[in-house]
């Protein structure tokens, strides 16, 4: 169902379900005490949820040109309530467009609060919403011929705004501290920039919290889910760099401390942690293929294992359209090196020697498919592997021959990658 029949069923619903009269003051005053209640009380949880797109008011069209609660709080409710209408109508770029004034106002607020983080809750829910609003105006926005991405990147903007007053509060005690809102932050501008492409532009928020001194004490006091979230996106910018040992690491953990229950988010990891698995030459087992429906690498696993290129080549082309999708087509490429090497070495342990003809890889080469790849094409293989670290040995160009080290000629795979 399209976002906007399916919110307006829900206002339908929502107002059947209240009996609101929305021409009556007895709502806006229920809200207006509720508001007051919360900002008496540094209560951001309570104050949170009533500027939440999700919350109850929001199913109600309103038209208030004052409120009589303190600035800067008037202002953001004042244009929660624009944002929540135009969603009504089914206005995603002016709704975005309060919901960014709504971070800017909530910004320049907290900044001036000194050593108090009340606000947090608060901060989550409307960058949450925020986000949530970018995409679908930039669907809208690239419907309109504008460029794609331009709202993400604008959302992404205002959280460096909302980050700076974060990452700044260092010299606060830890139980007052607004660091403690970085996390949350970082991983949402993690997702714009994965959405905009702009991968280069994680590094920095990486270090704010691995290498910041003044953060370092809290990082591994996040909430789990928040930890989950950031070592699965610092997995895959690894991945993508080639750094697959902290790919690794970083995917492993999210992937263990990924909720039981939440299924479709551990396949999700998996989808990266797998390739990444093979490459260090950890093979998984087909119990956990089949137990998160992720078949398509079975037969990429067998042909690595056995050194079987034309299976690796074939199943790639066959299962393309997953691969791409999910973002790792490049990444199995990769795996077609390792095959080969594999291939190589039971080349190499059938003949019991340390040294080979050239022929003799030309010939398996041949034999699996590739039929085309002729002696200089195998010598030139060979030469890349033994450059690349895959192999321990030389090429002899007079003899035709391939020399490989006494000891540890095939190096494990986790030990130079």
């Amino acid at each position: 169902m399209p976002y906007k029949q399916w919110y307006q069923r829900r206002v339908r619903e929502s107002n059947l379900r209240m009996n609101i009269n929305n021409a009556g003051g007895g709502q806006v005053k229920q809200l207006i005490a509720e508001a007051k209640s919360a900002l008496e009380n540094d209560d951001g949880r309570d104050f949170a949820a009533i500027m939440s797109i999700n919350h109850q008011y929001s199913s109600s069209r309103w038209s208030i040109n004052h409120l009589p609660i303190d600035p800067p709080f008037d202002q953001m409710l004042t244009e929660h309530f624009q944002c929540t209408n135009a969603l009504l109508n089914g206005e995603f770029l002016t709704a975005f467009h309060h919901q960014c004034n709504i971070v800017q106002v909530f910004a320049k607020m907290f900044k001036t609060q000194k050593e108090d983080n009340w606000g947090l809750p608060m901060m989550y829910t409307i960058i949450k919403d925020m986000y949530s609003l970018a995409l679908k105006a930039d669907n809208v926005a690239v419907a309109n011929g504008e460029m794609a991405g331009s709202k993400i990147d604008a959302c992404a903007d205002m959280l460096m705004t909302v980050f700076r007053v974060c990452a700044s509060d260092s010299r606060t005690s830890l139980e007052f501290t607004k660091r403690w809102g970085l996390m949350t932050i970082i991983n949402l501008l993690f997702k714009c920039y994965f959405k905009t492409n702009k991968l280069h532009l994680c590094k920095p928020l990486i270090l704010a919290i691995e290498s910041n001194v003044a953060n370092r004490d809290i990082k591994d006091e996040y909430t789990i889910s928040e930890r989950v979230t950031f070592n699965y996106f610092v997995g895959m910018k690894y991945m993508f760099e080639n750094e697959f040992k902290g790919a690794e690491k970083c995917l492993s953990f999210a992937f263990e401390n990924c909720h039981k229950d939440c299924l479709n988010n551990k396949k999700k990891i998996l989808t990266y942690l797998i390739p990444v698995k093979i490459t260090l030459g950890f093979m998984p087992k087909a119990m956990i293929l089949n137990k998160y429906n992720l078949v398509e690498f079975m037969d990429v696993i067998e042909a690595v294992k056995t050194g079987n290129i034309k299976l690796l080549n074939d199943t790639i082309e066959k299962n393309a359209s997953f691969f791409i999708r999910a973002g790792i087509y490049l990444i199995l490429e990769k795996l077609k090196v390792i095959t080969l090497r594999n291939l190589f070495k039971k080349i190499y342990l059938i003949s019991g020697s340390f040294q080979m003809d050239i022929s003799r890889f030309q010939a398996a080469l041949n034999w699996l498919g590739l039929e085309d790849v002729d002696a200089d094409e195998t010598e030139c293989i060979l030469a890349n592997m033994i450059n690349d670290g895959y192999i321990k040995g030389y090429l002899s160009e007079q003899h035709k021959k391939i020399v490989v080290s006494k000891v540890n000629a095939f190096p494990t795979l986790n030990t130079f990658l």
